[in-house]
This record gives C-alpha cells, sequence and structure tokens, in this order.
C-alpha cells in the first residue's frame, strides 16, 4: 500500500511530465532531502525511472524522473451495443494491446465467456515479470444494454436477461479476473474521464463533453473532477428532449434519436450501402456522402442545442465533442456544431470554446482501464472512484 506522499508525487507527474527532482521539491514544497527519500522508494518498487540527463544554460545538467511506463498495468473493457473494446494499458496511459468482438447485440449467455477470453488473451501477452503488476480490471457500459429496444429491434428474451444482470459482479468472478480489483463505470463517463486525464482536461477545469457512439451520451466535468451524480448518471445528454412537449400520446424526440451512430447506420442500410463506413473515410464520399451529410446537419443542430442548454445551467470552460467513427467525420461534425451553435441566442450566457476530442474510438475503454489505475495509485482515489462508481 502506497503513502500518501508517494501518491502526490506520482499524480504530480502524470499531471505535469517528467521534472527534475530539485523542480518537483518546489512545486510540491516538498524539502529536498524528503522528497529524496520518496523518490528513493518510488524508484525501488518499479514505478519511476530516471531519463538522461539534461543540460541546462548554467548549472550543473538535471536528471528528470518520470512514471516508468512498465510500472503497472491495466484492462479496461467496453460492453456496448455492437462490439467489446478491450484495452491494456501501461502505467503513462499507453495501449499496449487491444482486441475487438463485435455482435449484433451482447447476449448474457454467452458474452461473459467473450469477456474471459479478451481479458485471458491481454493477461497473457504481458511478459511474465509484468503480469504481477497487473492493477485490475475496469469495466464501462450502458447503465440500460436493455434500454431502447424497439429502436434497435432486440429480442425480449435479451432484455429481460440484462435486467437482471450484474455486470461488475460477472466479471469479477471470472477465471481470467481472479485476484483483480474489477471497477465499474458507465461507458460515456469513461470516456469523458479519459479526455480528462489524456486529452483537454489539462487545459480545462469545466467542460461538458459528448461522445457519439452507437446511441450518444456524455460526461460532465466540474473544477477538474468528473462529476457522476446521485447515481452516476450524470452527463445524460442523450435523453435530453430536442422539444418541448405538445401535450399528446407522443414525448418529443430525444438527442440520441437523432445524433447517434444507430440512425446514421440506420439510414445506410436503407440505401442498401456498407453501415460501416463511418468508420472510416468512404462515409465522406461516393454512395455515403449524401446521407452523411445529412445526419451530420441534423446532429450538428441537435448538439449545439444540448450545449447551449448546458451553458445555461453549467459556467463551462469548453464543450468537446468526440465519437468512435473516423477523425473526418468528428472535424466535419465539430464545424458543423459550432456553425448551428450561431443560430442560438447566447444573451446572458457565456458561449463555451468548442473543441473536438483527442481520444477517439478507445475512449471508453480507455477511461475504463484508468480506474484502477487511479484506485490503486491516485491521492484521491477513493473519492474518486466512489463519485464515478453506481453504489
Amino acid at each position: 500500500m502506497l503513502r500518501l506522499s508517494e501518491r502526490v508525487v506520482l499524480q504530480a507527474l502524470r499531471e505535469g511530465g517528467p521534472l527534475a527532482q530539485a523542480a518537483l521539491a518546489r512545486s510540491l514544497h516538498q524539502k529536498p532531502q524528503t522528497l529524496s527519500l520518496i523518490v528513493s522508494r518510488l524508484e525501488k518498487a518499479g514505478l519511476l525511472i530516471r531519463l538522461p540527463s539534461v543540460r541546462g544554460r548554467v548549472g550543473q545538467p538535471s536528471v528528470p524522473i518520470a512514471l516508468n511506463p512498465d510500472g503497472a498495468f491495466a484492462i479496461g473493457i467496453k460492453v456496448g451495443r455492437r462490439n467489446i473494446d478491450a484495452l491494456l494499458i501501461d502505467f503513462v496511459g499507453t495501449v499496449r494491446e487491444r482486441r475487438l468482438l463485435e455482435y449484433s447485440f451482447p447476449d448474457p449467455r454467452t458474452v461473459f465467456n467473450d469477456i474471459d477470453m479478451l481479458v485471458a488473451g491481454l493477461r497473457g501477452s504481458l511478459k511474465r515479470p509484468h503480469r504481477p503488476r497487473l492493477s485490475g480490471v475496469g469495466v464501462a457500459a450502458p447503465f440500460s444494454l436493455e434500454g431502447w429496444q424497439d429502436l434497435l429491434g432486440v429480442e425480449s428474451r435479451l432484455v429481460r436477461a440484462w435486467e437482471h444482470t450484474d455486470l461488475r459482479q460477472r466479471v469479477a468472478a471470472l477465471k481470467s479476473c481472479a485476484h483483480l480489483r474489477v471497477e465499474f463505470v458507465k461507458d460515456t463517463a469513461a470516456a469523458c474521464l479519459a479526455e480528462l486525464v489524456q486529452g483537454h482536461g489539462g487545459a480545462l477545469r469545466s467542460f461538458l463533453y459528448v461522445f457519439v457512439d452507437t446511441f450518444i451520451g456524455g460526461g460532465i466535468v466540474l473544477n477538474g473532477h468528473l462529476y457522476a451524480g446521485k447515481t452516476g448518471n450524470a452527463g445524460a445528454v442523450g435523453s435530453i428532449p430536442l422539444n418541448s412537449s405538445r401535450g399528446g400520446s407522443e414525448p418529443p424526440p430525444q438527442l440520441l434519436d437523432v445524433a447517434s451512430l444507430w440512425s446514421l447506420d440506420t439510414a445506410y442500410q436503407r440505401a442498401g450501402v456498407d453501415p460501416g463506413a463511418w468508420a472510416d473515410g468512404r462515409a465522406l464520399s461516393s454512395h455515403w456522402k449524401g446521407i452523411t451529410n445529412a445526419w451530420l446537419k441534423q446532429s450538428a443542430r441537435a448538439i449545439a442545442l444540448t450545449i447551449n442548454n448546458a451553458a445555461c445551467l453549467l459556467d463551462l470552460d469548453g464543450a468537446i465533442v468526440d465519437g468512435s467513427f473516423s477523425t473526418e467525420i468528428l472535424k466535419v461534425l465539430v464545424e458543423g456544431i459550432g456553425e448551428a451553435m450561431n443560430e442560438y441566442s447566447w444573451e446572458g450566457v457565456n458561449r463555451p470554446p468548442l473543441l473536438a476530442g483527442k481520444i477517439g474510438a478507445d475512449a471508453q475503454a480507455l477511461g475504463g482501464a484508468l480506474l484502477p489505475l487511479y484506485a490503486k495509485f491516485s491521492p484521491e482515489s477513493t473519492g474518486f472512484t466512489r463519485n464515478v462508481i453506481v453504489p
């Protein structure tokens, strides 16, 4: 078990990058002798390394201290409505190995065997000396895999099965996860966490995060912390209504009805073209271009409205949009959202800067993998995991 002082040093290097020992001591307001002892312990534990010396303009060369990429590892599993993404990351968050499994919809009778196989494969990919350094498994998944069954055309038996399935508990019971800490987080909150830790989170203290996947969702960061809310479902932007109710039997459409990859996928299928084109450059060319542009236009306006509503409730430093699609589509979508934001009134409210996310399709699985690392090595591990995991 690491001491708080050791966790603080690790967090400072994670956030600020490599630093000379003297500079690190100053930034943490520590006496050089005290910090030297902490660094020595962390080096002995294999969590820190010394980089080649850097010669400055004056004085002796400095030796930067950095996190050891091989100091710890973690596995992230995103269980989605269309696929499973599995990642093995190292101590600095670099993806070392990845696995992908696609399906039409996850069947709880078979999906846990699949997850067992994926985790076992990722554990086996570690060199033998590194295997004891595996910190745990983070599972990212929608809160309601059984939700919106009519839109997806899911069989009723699968819906009923997921209603009574504890995903975290079932994964923790797998043979491949024996003796490993298993965490659970909502999939879009996990993506938001990845952006917070390894994306724009270093520059933005408070932001709305929107992630476009099979269904669109999001997350909220306030004062540098991922805000989960009472049940862990804060930032559920996909359920935001796009207009007011007219008092009829049908409720107004939600954001997910318009701006989800499910709707783009459906439009491709109706046109008889490959529905997987949103993952690469084909979506903006030839047979797919007209369909893609129509989806981008309606999605941009709907997301812009969501950002406008969020800005009225939260004083945001920015709004970040990312997704499972290609970087080409992300670029055009963000440009379209920016233009659509001009159509709304910002009188009396601060218009937040709009940014494209830095992580992309790995965001959900990466955020899941970060959870066990934070639980073990972050100075705020207890509060952090309590805030993002469903009680």
